[in-house]
Parts: C-alpha cells; structure tokens; sequence
C-alpha cells in the first residue's frame, strides 16, 4: 500500500492520471495493449479532467467500469454509461469502451460484460471509495466471498444520501434501490488498483479504511490486502488520520 496526500483535488487528480497513464504504457509496451477499469461519480471528476490529457496510445487501451443503476437509461444524468461517454470515451480514442448495461435483460446483460471482463486481468483499476466505505456498489456489509463477476446489489440509505447530496437525484427517494455492480473478489484480480478519493466528506470512510481491521462492514477495507494498492487523496479527506503541512 502506498499513500499519496496533496493539498487539492486538482494536484491529486493529475498526479494519479500521471501514473496510471504509466501503468498503461508499461502494458501497451509489453503487450501491445491494456485494460483498465474505471470508476465514476463527483470524487473522480479531476481524475477524469487529468487522464484525458495523458499520452497514452489510447487505440490499444480496452475501457472497462464497475457498475450502473438497474433501470435507469443511459439519458438519465445519473448514468454511469453517461458519465463515462461525456468524461472520458468522447475525450479519448479508446480501443474500446465496454459499458455495463443496466437495462433490459439483466442476467444476459451480466452473463455479456463477464464474459469479456474474464479473458484477462486488468492492468489498472481505478477504485473509488465511497462515504459509506463500499467499493462499487458493494455497500457494507459487502459479499468478499462470491466468486462472480458482477452481481447484483441493493444500495444502502447512506449511499443514497451520498448521491442524491451530490445533486444526480433530487432525492435519496428517487435512487434506484438495485445495481449492478463488479463484486470485490472481482475487483482484487486487477493487477495495479488506484483509489483516488477527495473531499472532506469522505474523510471518515478514509480513516476507516486505514485504521479499521479488514471486514465486509467496511468494504474498502479489503484494499490493503492487495499488494499493489496505490491511494490518492486530497488534504480534505486525508485529516481524518493526519494533518498536510
């Protein structure tokens, strides 16, 4: 596990594009190609501003993410499929963009992305974590025992709260109670994972996360059992556990 603090999302954001733009590079040179997985929502957005500027031979880089609202179509605000299109694959030309589909039939749509998301491991996963402690939607208390890909889950009041504040729902009512989401053991096959997590609000979660043994209430927690966990954070997030000079 390595810790980065920086004093603003901005500075936290670029240094992190920085190095998984590496990452990817690494792969595109051994390989001739990479994946990488992403995350969404209000915590990655300077990531996301970083990356598009990276050089990064992006024709050989296969895009995956981590998860999308059963239900919602992909015009709703709200859309994983939407952020990612608006954010990040307009911006870049990806090799390809493999999206989760929330819609229609749920369990081929599940069996499509396993199936593509299995052929290899990824090079680079870009995991947030929430205000809840989840990866994904994987809200506490998380599955770490299955064994599937993506599943699907029911999302807690505080992670309802958390994006609704965030202004994608105009109330935690309106939140889609299920998802699906990429499952922790999933998550874990990743080779590289980088959690970039700004913000005041999230400085509970972060304190958790470090401090707390690891356990399925905090889900983030089985982070630190990977052996190449990258953690990015702003001075914000970081004061739970210490003070940035």
């Amino acid at each position: 596990m390595r810790i980065n603090i920086f004093k603003t999302p901005k500075e936290m954001g670029k240094e992190a594009a920085r190095f998984i733009a590496e990452k990817l590079n690494e792969a595109i040179s051994a390989r001739g190609e990479a994946r990488l997985l992403v995350s969404t929502g209000a915590s990655q957005f300077e990531l996301f501003e970083a990356l598009v500027h990276e050089k990064v031979d992006w024709p050989r880089v296969t895009m995956f993410h981590l998860d999308e609202y059963i239900g919602l179509p992909p015009t709703h605000k709200a859309s994983f499929r939407k952020y990612l299109k608006e954010r990040f694959v307009s911006l870049v030309n990806l090799g390809e963009a493999v999206f989760v589909d929330g819609e229609g039939d749920i369990a081929e749509a599940i069996a499509e992305v396993t199936a593509r998301i299995t052929k290899a491991p990824m090079d680079v996963a870009a995991i947030g974590i929430g205000e809840n402690g989840h990866v994904a939607f994987n809200d506490p208390p998380a599955d770490f025992d299955t064994q599937e890909s993506y599943i699907i889950v029911s999302l807690d009041e505080k992670c309802k709260i958390q994006q609704a504040r965030e202004g994608w729902f105009p109330t935690p009512e309106d939140v889609p109670s299920k998802a699906i989401s990429m499952s922790v053991s999933q998550i874990l096959k990743a080779k590289c994972i980088v959690s970039v997590v700004p913000h005041a609000v999230k400085a509970e979660a972060i304190k958790n996360t470090l401090l707390e043994p690891v356990s399925p209430l905090v889900p983030a927690t089985i982070l630190k059992t990977h052996s190449d966990w990258h953690l990015y954070l702003d001075a914000e997030a970081a004061k739970g556990f210490v003070t940035l000079k």
